[in-house]
Parts: C-alpha cells; structure tokens; sequence
C-alpha cells in the first residue's frame, strides 16, 4: 500500500515548481525590497505631482531619468548592457508601484521596457543591442514602438507601411498610428511590409531613429487619460535607413511583434494593478474619513461591500499577473496567462476606479481627488496592446487548443 503513495520522478513536484508556487505567496526578499523601494519613490515623487502632470500633459522627464537611475528603465536588461539584470516578477512589481502613484509615468516605463527594448534585447543583434538599447537604459532617452495603423486597428497583420530596398538602404513609406511617447522618442521599432504577396509573413521589423529625415510626427492628441504621456501617428516619406537597421530576419516582423505584445501584456496588466489600487487605496482612505449617519461611511454595510469586491477583484489579478510573469522567467508558454493577468487586471481597474467614484460620491467627480483621474486612466488599460475582446480570443485558442484530442 506504502507504494502508492511513494513519489516518482513524474509526480515529484521539481524544487523550481515549488519556488515558483512559494512566489505566489511570499516574494523572495530582493523583490519585496525592490517592491517597497519603487513605492517609497511614487509616493514621494509621482503621487504628489501626478494630478498636475495630467492636467498640464507634461511628459515626466525629471521623474523619467530617476527611474532610470534606479534601473526600472531597463529591468530586464543585463548589466554589462547597462540595464538592471532582473527578471519579468520584479519588472511587473515595478510597474504596479509606479503606475499606483502615476499611470502616465508607468506606461511610460512600460513602452520603453516591454515594447522597445524587449524586441531588440530578444531579437537583436551583439551590435544592435550596444547601439539600440545601453542609450535608453539610463531615462535620458526612452523608445517606442510603431505597429498599430490609422486602417488596422487590431488587425496587426494588415499592415500597409512598406519597406522597399534601394541600394544599401531602406525607404519606409505609411503612417503608424495611436504612438506612445512618440513626442519623447529617441528612437522607434517601425513594422512595415517588405513582401505584400506573403501577407503577414511579409512583415519585417526595422529599427529607426528619431528625429530623423523622412520621418514626421502628427498631433499630440489630447487624449481620456494617462495624458502626461503623449501619443501620435509617426509618418514615414520616403524615410531612408540603412540595411544594417533590419531586425530580426526579413518576414519575420509579425512574430516579433506577437511575442513582444506577449509580454507586454505583462506589463499592461501590472500599469493595470496600480491602479486598481489606487483606486482601492482612495475609496478605503475616504471611507475612513468621511462621516455619515453619525458614523464613518466605512461603517456602512453598501460600502463595505464595494470594498470587498474591490479587493478581491485586485488580489485576484495580481496573482494572475504574477503567475504570467513567473511562467515567462521560467521560459515556459505564457501567452494564456499573460491575457488572462491583462484582462482580469484592466477589468478590475476599470471596475476599482468606477466603484471608488461612488465610495467617494460628488468628491470622486472632481479633480480635487484622485478617483476621477484614476477612471480615467484605468479605461484604456482595456483597449492598448489587445483590447478585452482581442484577450478573450487568446484564452480561447489557448484553452480550446488544450483540450485538442
């Protein structure tokens, strides 16, 4: 009988599961020191300023290239390249902390991180990498990454920017649309068509500087929220590169771009969370505070209970999150989990920010406190980088895929 309940080789979970599981629970202490250190600096640097940054769309330059010192510029970015050297757990935990004291900050961080140096980190080459990423480790310089266009919207593989080769060099043509930190870009990774017959395995990725001739900037637009970012088409007219600025090998720009949304969705899913507990942090801080009935309005079974959903809905994603995170530092499949902490986080900011509003009544409707702001910025957690419903098409392949015969 002893037998049976004797461990094998299959059924013996590995120490690095157990790790990963004990995570969940308990961070190791290099990320629950990482952790406090980036909340210490949002509430000290962003917290206080955040609402002003939103009013006046100033881009948070100063606050920027402190980040970058602290090395959440560049998280995972090894540290003979100038970067951090850590893994996706910490740079999620980063990015929650930040976006707790500004979201426009933390998409920010987000973009430079996840979308611009992830590919070139993954995908470049030892020169590429030295050129296209030690610069923008420090905040002096930050990227961005030019996939989505006027026409296609969430259909990344239409694309209609082309890519022609002329001599030693590559002429862009098109218009990419919906740019973060596109005004503040030093430097952008653009998807163009270099073969229209293949459809989207004609797709190549192409690295290119900015400014730089041929290449132009639309409106800043004046956007719903995280509004101290800014956001724009680039254009591109008869843009001229050289060969060497190819990333990756030709055709190969709509995989690139795929896996680098993979784990940005990580990123967006943690700019989610901070968030959601901001707006938490408010809605309970206020319940606290404001009277009613002779008593504090915490005392209210109504509120309680928004309280509760909101917490359970936070601490729901946040598990997600870093679930999604642990797989992918463990070079195992995360495209589900990672749309799953995506949807599951930007849901609950969105749901956070509008139950703090109604904790906070007439109070949460003006900018006098933060709740407005927060449904503000929560709103497009749902749309960039996969909408709800392009996250919910993910689960299902995914899931349907498991269950294949």
């Amino acid at each position: 009988m002893a037998a049976l309940f004797r461990p094998t080789k299959v059924l013996a979970p590995s120490l690095a599961a157990c790790r990963r599981l004990t995570q969940l629970a308990e961070l190791p202490e290099t990320h629950q020191i990482l952790r406090q250190t980036c909340r210490d600096f949002a509430d000290r640097e962003l917290t206080p300023i955040a609402g002003q940054l939103d009013q006046r769309h100033t881009y948070p330059g100063k606050q920027i290239q402190d980040l970058g010192a602290m090395g959440v510029m560049a998280m995972e970015v090894p540290e003979e390249l100038g970067g951090a050297g850590m893994d996706y757990l910490a740079y999620s935990l980063a990015m929650e902390e930040i976006s707790r004291g500004c979201a426009s900050t933390g998409v920010v961080v987000s973009v430079n991180n996840s979308l611009y140096i992830g590919p070139v980190l993954k995908f470049g080459s030892e020169e590429q990498k030295k050129q296209w990423i030690t610069p923008f480790t420090t905040g002096e310089k930050v990227g961005c990454f030019a996939l989505s266009e006027p026409g296609n919207g969430s259909d990344a593989g239409a694309a209609s920017t082309t890519a022609r080769q002329e001599g030693d060099e590559w002429v862009l043509n098109g218009t990419k649309a919906w740019i973060t930190n596109s005004w503040d870009a030093s430097a952008t990774v653009v998807f163009a068509t270099t073969d229209k017959k293949l459809k989207h395995k004609g797709i190549s990725a192409f690295l290119v500087p900015m400014p730089h001739p041929g290449l132009s900037l639309g409106k800043k637009e004046d956007k719903l929220g995280i509004r101290a970012s800014s956001t724009a088409n680039i254009i591109l007219e008869d843009c001229r590169i050289p060969l060497d600025n190819m990333l990756g090998p030709r055709g190969a720009g709509f995989k690139i771009a795929m896996q680098t949304l993979d784990s940005g969705r990580i990123g967006i899913a943690a700019q989610a969370l901070g968030i959601a507990q901001a707006s938490l942090d408010c809605a309970a801080d206020y319940a606290h505070k404001r009277t009613a009935f002779g008593a504090p309005i915490g005392k209210l079974q109504a509120v309680q209970f928004k309280l509760a959903d909101m917490a359970v809905a936070v601490e729901s994603a946040r598990l997600l999150t870093w679930k999604a995170a642990l797989l992918r530092d463990a070079k195992k499949p995360f495209t589900k989990e990672a749309a799953m902490a995506k949807l599951a986080a930007s849901e609950a900011a969105t749901y956070c920010a509008h139950q703090a509003i109604q904790v906070l009544g007439g109070m949460g409707y003006v900018s006098d406190m933060p709740a407005e702001r927060h449904y503000r910025d929560a709103r497009i957690t749902e749309i960039y980088e996969g909408t709800s419903e392009i996250q919910r098409l993910v689960i299902a392949g995914q899931v349907l895929k498991e269950y294949q015969v």
